[in-house]
C-alpha cells in the first residue's frame, strides 16, 4: 500500500515523498517547448517565477527548462525544487540566481508562488486519490493566474504524456511522442499520468481515446513511405476529422503532438 504525502523533517516542511530521481539531458525537451508555445503570454512580461518540481538525481533538466524559456523572456526566473539535500547541493552548483536556483521543497513549493509549475514523474509512486491531493495542494500555491504542468515520460523523452491545469481545474491533455518509436499511438498509454493511467480500459474517455487514434493511425498507413512523422500528421488529421476536438496547429502535429480538452479524456 503506498503510503500517504508527508512533512518531511527539518526547516523546509517540504511535502511530499522523494522520487527515484532518474534523470537524462533533454528528457523534459517536448514539454518545455509546448509550454514556450502554448504559454508564451505566461511568461513574456517582467521576471517571471518558474518552478520545477522533483528534478532528480541531476540539476540538467532544470538548467535546460531555464534556457529554453529565455528564449521567451531572457528575464525568467526558474527554481528546482528536490526533497534531497544531496540533490539540491547538486544544484547549488550550477546556480546562477536570481535567474536560476535551487532550494530544497515539495508540494509546498518552499513558499514560492511561481507562475509557471513543471511537476514531471512526480505523482507515479502515489495513489490516484493522493495524486489528485497534490494537485490541489501544488494548483493551491501557484500566482494568480497561474499554472502547473504535470505529467510523465519515458528515460529519454520519446514518450511523454501531460496535464495542464490552473486555479479552475485541469484544462488540457497532451500527448508527445517521437512517431518513429511506435508501433502504434496507444503505445503512450504506459506514459499517462496518474489521473489517467487506470482509466485506460473500455467504457472510459481516455481509452477511447486511443482506440480511435489507433484506428486513424491504421487507416494513416499509406502515408508510412514518407516516413512516421508523417503518418502521425495525417493520423491526426483524421482523428480531428472524426469529430475529436483537437487543438494546436499543424506544425505541433508535425513535432508528433496532439493537445485536446480536458474534458475528452476527464474520468
Amino acid at each position: 500500500m503506498a503510503r500517504a504525502p508527508r512533512l518531511a523533517a527539518g526547516r523546509a516542511r517540504a511535502l511530499g515523498l522523494p522520487t527515484r530521481g532518474t534523470t537524462n539531458p533533454n528528457r523534459l525537451r517536448r514539454v518545455d517547448r509546448w509550454v514556450a508555445h502554448a504559454h508564451r503570454a505566461l511568461l513574456a512580461e517582467g521576471e517571471p517565477l518558474v518552478v520545477d518540481l522533483g528534478y532528480g538525481s541531476s540539476p540538467v533538466t532544470t538548467v535546460e527548462l531555464a534556457a529554453r524559456l529565455r528564449a521567451v523572456n531572457p528575464r525568467v526566473r526558474v527554481l528546482g525544487l528536490e526533497l534531497d539535500a544531496e540533490r539540491v547541493a547538486a544544484g547549488k552548483e550550477v546556480a546562477d540566481p536570481p535567474g536560476l536556483d535551487f532550494r530544497r521543497g515539495g508540494f509546498e513549493l518552499a513558499g514560492a508562488r511561481p507562475v509557471l509549475l513543471r511537476a514531471f514523474n512526480v505523482l507515479r509512486q502515489y495513489t490516484e486519490e493522493q495524486a489528485a491531493e497534490a494537485w490541489t495542494t501544488m494548483v493551491g500555491r501557484l500566482a494568480p493566474g497561474g499554472l502547473l504542468v504535470e505529467g510523465t515520460c519515458d528515460e529519454i523523452g520519446r514518450r511523454c504524456c501531460w496535464v495542464a491545469l490552473d486555479a479552475g481545474g485541469p484544462r488540457t491533455f497532451t500527448l508527445s511522442c517521437l512517431p518513429a518509436d511506435l508501433e502504434v499511438p496507444s503505445d503512450l498509454a504506459e506514459r499517462l499520468p496518474k489521473a489517467l493511467i487506470h482509466h485506460n480500459v473500455p467504457g472510459e474517455r481516455v481509452h477511447a481515446l486511443l482506440a480511435e487514434l489507433d484506428a486513424c493511425w491504421a487507416a494513416a498507413a499509406p502515408f508510412a513511405p514518407y516516413g512516421p512523422r508523417a503518418r502521425w500528421v495525417e493520423a491526426v488529421r483524421l482523428f480531428a476529422g472524426r469529430g475529436w476536438p483537437v487543438l494546436g496547429d499543424r506544425r505541433r502535429r508535425r513535432l508528433g503532438e496532439l493537445t485536446v480538452p480536458w474534458e475528452v479524456v476527464s474520468p
